[in-house]
């Protein structure tokens, strides 16, 4: 095999976004997260300081999501979103563009938007997912968002929000990876459900995934390494990924 249990772990955004998850639920994600060393934890805005806390001194990172799920907040909400997870402890920020201007060829006002959450990041050391939500979009409008966030510096683009029409495509991270420089990574959700999707993804160039499945996916990954297993798979918590 050519990888280690840690590789796979850290492509994986634990996420706990569906809107009637409890604080006791959210509260147990987390440790689920830190149980199985993930990348990050992507919580609900309103619990990110929470997560920030439980998380302190791990190398899993609190991650939230900035105009989530359509993406058809004004570019200064998402803006003042943005800061204020920042202000929360949020590390990674999920953003979900303006599909409506997406659609429209509005790409000016697009830039613009990304752009400015991507600088307010970065100036505070923090990183920017671009979520495209690519179940709406045609091939050419998911390149030009490729070239724009490439141009902008995003750190990674990525194909959904999980909540959707659609999940992430192998035929659309093919397209992503290909359209996207390499300085920009590519995130899949919605759709890698089991570690043998994931190695594929990971063939691709994905770098990370997100998803509500973790203890399944990691176990399976430790099962094949002749690891322990962890956790409880009952204990993850649905999210729409």
């Amino acid at each position: 095999m050519d990888y280690q249990y840690d590789d796979i772990a850290k492509m994986i955004d634990h996420a706990l976004l569906v809107p009637s998850l409890t604080d006791r639920e959210l509260e147990e994600g987390c440790q689920l997260a830190l149980e199985f060393d993930v990348a990050s934890v992507c919580i609900m805005p309103y619990y990110t300081a929470r997560c920030a806390e439980i998380l302190k001194g791990s190398t899993v990172l609190p991650s939230t999501t900035i105009g989530f799920p359509h993406g058809g907040h004004s570019a200064p909400t998402k803006l003042m979103e943005a800061k204020r997870a920042i202000e929360d402890g949020c590390q990674e920020l999920d953003m979900v563009v303006n599909i409506s201007q997406v659609r429209s060829g509005r790409w000016s006002e697009v830039e613009q938007e990304i752009g400015s959450v991507v600088e307010a990041a970065h100036s505070a050391d923090r990183k920017v997912k671009v979520i495209f939500e690519n179940c709406y979009l045609t091939d050419e409008e998911k390149i030009r968002l490729c070239q724009i966030c490439g141009e902008v510096n995003a750190d990674w683009v990525k194909t959904s929000t999980g909540f959707g029409s659609g999940g992430a495509t192998f035929e659309d991270l093919r397209l992503m990876r290909h359209h996207t420089p390499q300085h920009v990574q590519v995130k899949a959700a919605g759709g890698i459900r089991d570690m043998d999707a994931l190695l594929e993804a990971r063939a691709i160039g994905v770098t990370r995934i997100g998803s509500s499945r973790t203890s399944e996916i990691l176990n399976d990954c430790r099962q094949r390494l002749g690891l322990e297993l962890l956790g409880d798979p009952a204990t993850d918590t649905a999210s729409g990924y």
